[in-house]
C-alpha cells in the first residue's frame, strides 16, 4: 500500500518527513503511518497543478476520456483489493465495501464518456445582428476534499468529472482514510494521466494549509464532500478570492411510512436506507416516521430483520455490520442513544458498544420525540430512531423541520408516496425503495445540505465556465 504524498507525478514523503497513523477500527492496530504534507507540500501541488493546467485542457477530449476508462478497466481487474483498503482502515462491512469499490470506479467510467459530450450552443441573436457563441471551457485548478465515510465513490466522483473537463487537481482525502485515496491516484497515473493532472497532499495543520491553497490565484474551484460546519467555514475562505464552490455537506433524512405501505418493501428498503455504511452516510435514513395504522407492524419487522444483521470486522465476509471509523465515533453514537433514552424513547434493540473496536450493534429505538436531540442530529450511525404520527401533513411538517434538505425516503402507495415525495424540501427523494445513488444521476441537496450536483450529465458543469463569443452575423 501506499503511504506518500503524490505531487508532480512523484511520490514522494513530506517535508520533514513527518506521519500519522491509519488505524484499523476493527482491532485499533495500526495499518500504516501516512505522509503529513507541510506548507511547502501544499504549494508545490499548486505549483504543479497549475503548471499542467495549459496543456490539461488542450487534450483532446477522446483522449482524456480514454484514460478514464483505463483507469476504470485497473479498478475492475483489482477490485478486491481496492474493497480491502477500504475495509482495513475505514472498518466497514465487505459488502459496504464491495459495493462501494464497485460504485467508485463508476464514475469513471460515466465521466469518460461525459468527457466528448460537453454542450455549447451557437445561434442567431433575436435582433440579427450577431451569432452567439456559447462554449464552455474548464473552470482550472481544482481542489477536491473528501471524507473518511465513503473514501473511494466520494474520490471518483470528483476526480472523473474533473479530470473529464479538462481541470487539473489537487485531492485532500479525510486522514482517517488516505489509502484509499493513494491507491485511486496510483491508479490514475497507471491509467496515463501526466505529471501534475493529479496530486494527492494530506495538510497538517489541516484548516490553515487548505486556507493557504485556496488563497493562491491559480486554484479556481473548491469541491468538497463533509459536515455542513467545516461547509461554511470553506464558503467564507472561498469568499476572499471569489472560488467557484461546490458542497456536499450534511444530511439528516427523513424516512416516512404512509398508510398503505407495502410492509415488506418498506422494510426492506428502510434497513438499507439505515444499515448500508453502518448508517454512516449523508444519505442515511436518520428519523423514521411512521404512521399509526401500521407503526406496531413496522418497528416488529424492522426488529426481526436487524436481528439478523451479524456485526463484526469486515475482512470476515459473514459480517454485516462493521466497525464505525474510529472509537470516537462509536461514542458520539453511543452517547445519543443514551440521549435519547433519557428523553424518553424505548430501546428495542441494541444500544451496545463493543468493549474491543470500533463496534456497535444494530439499534431500535422507538417512542422518539420529534425535535429531540437525536432526530435534530446526524447520527452517523446504526440507530433507527422511530416517531409514530397520526396525519401525513404532519408527517411532512416534521420532516421539513430541519436545515438540511439532502435526502428523503417515502414508502406507500406510489400516488400517495410522489405526491408527499413532492413536498419534502430534499434534493432527492426515494419512492418505495432504499438506495438512489447513481454515478447517472445528479448527486446533491437544498438548503444547508449543500451547492451544486455530483453525477449525471450536471456533474461536469461543475467544472466548466461559460464563455460567451460573439460574431458578427
Amino acid at each position: 500500500m501506499i503511504d506518500n504524498l503524490f505531487i508532480d507525478g512523484q511520490w514522494r514523503a513530506g517535508e520533514g518527513d513527518r506521519r500519522f497513523d491509519v488505524t484499523d477500527p476493527a482491532d485499533l492496530s495500526t495499518v500504516a503511518r501516512f505522509a503529513i504534507a507541510g506548507e511547502r507540500d501544499c504549494m508545490d501541488a499548486v505549483d504543479a497543478a497549475a503548471a499542467a493546467q495549459e496543456s490539461w485542457a488542450a487534450t483532446a477530449p477522446r483522449e482524456r476520456g480514454e484514460m478514464l476508462r483505463g483507469a476504470y478497466e485497473i479498478l475492475t481487474a483489482e477490485i478486491e483489493y481496492f474493497a480491502e483498503l477500504m475495509v482495513r482502515e475505514n472498518g466497514k462491512s465487505w459488502s459496504d465495501a464491495i459495493g462501494e469499490a464497485n460504485y467508485a470506479k463508476e464514475f469513471f467510467r460515466w465521466f469518460a464518456e461525459e468527457a466528448v459530450r460537453v454542450p455549447g450552443d451557437y445561434r442567431l441573436s433575436p435582433a440579427g445582428d450577431k451569432r452567439i457563441i456559447v462554449d464552455r471551457q474548464p473552470i482550472g485548478v481544482s481542489l477536491l476534499i473528501t471524507p473518511w465515510n465513503f473514501p473511494a465513490a466520494m474520490a471518483t466522483r470528483k476526480l472523473a468529472p474533473a479530470l473529464a473537463a479538462g481541470c487539473t487537481t489537487i485531492l485532500k482525502p479525510a486522514r482517517e482514510t488516505p489509502l484509499t485515496a493513494a491507491y485511486v491516484v496510483e491508479v490514475l497515473r497507471r491509467a496515463g494521466l501526466p505529471r501534475g493532472v493529479v496530486n494527492l497532499v494530506t495538510p497538517v495543520p489541516t484548516g490553515p494549509l487548505v486556507k493557504l491553497m485556496i488563497d493562491r490565484p491559480e486554484v479556481r474551484k473548491l469541491s468538497f464532500t463533509g459536515s455542513t460546519e467545516v461547509g461554511r467555514d470553506l464558503l467564507h475562505a472561498c469568499a476572499d478570492t471569489v472560488v467557484s464552490t461546490s458542497m456536499e455537506l450534511g444530511g439528516n433524512a427523513p424516512l416516512v411510512v404512509l398508510p398503505g405501505a407495502d410492509l415488506d418493501e418498506a422494510v426492506a428498503g428502510a434497513v438499507l436506507a439505515k444499515m448500508r455504511n453502518g448508517g454512516s452516510a449523508c444519505t442515511a435514513a436518520n428519523r423514521f416516521y411512521v404512521h399509526d395504522s401500521v407503526h406496531d407492524e413496522f418497528v416488529a419487522r424492522m426488529d426481526a430483520a436487524l436481528a439478523g444483521i451479524s456485526v463484526g470486522p469486515g475482512l470476515d465476509r459473514s459480517n454485516g455490520l462493521g466497525a464505525l471509523v474510529s472509537v470516537a465515533e462509536r461514542d458520539k453514537v453511543a452517547a445519543l442513544v443514551e440521549t435519547a433514552l433519557a428523553d424518553g424513547a424505548k430501546l428495542v434493540r441494541g444500544g451496545n458498544a463493543a468493549a474491543d473496536g470500533a463496534f456497535y450493534d444494530a439499534t431500535l429505538l422507538t417512542d422518539v420525540r420529534h425535535g429531540s436531540a437525536i432526530s435534530r442530529t446526524e447520527i452517523f450511525g446504526p440507530v433507527t430512531a422511530v416517531v409514530r404520527f397520526d396525519e401525513v401533513d404532519e408527517a411532512v411538517r416534521m420532516a421539513n423541520d430541519t436545515v438540511y434538505g439532502l435526502m428523503a425516503y417515502v414508502f406507500g402507495p406510489e400516488r400517495e408516496a410522489i405526491a408527499v415525495g413532492r413536498r419534502l424540501e430534499a434534493g432527492m427523494v426515494a419512492i418505495n425503495r432504499g438506495v438512489v445513488s447513481d454515478p447517472a444521476a445528479p448527486f446533491g441537496g437544498v438548503k444547508q445540505s449543500g451547492l451544486g450536483r455530483e453525477g449525471g450529465s450536471e456533474g461536469i458543469l461543475e467544472f466548466l465556465e461559460e464563455k460567451y463569443i460573439a460574431l458578427t452575423a
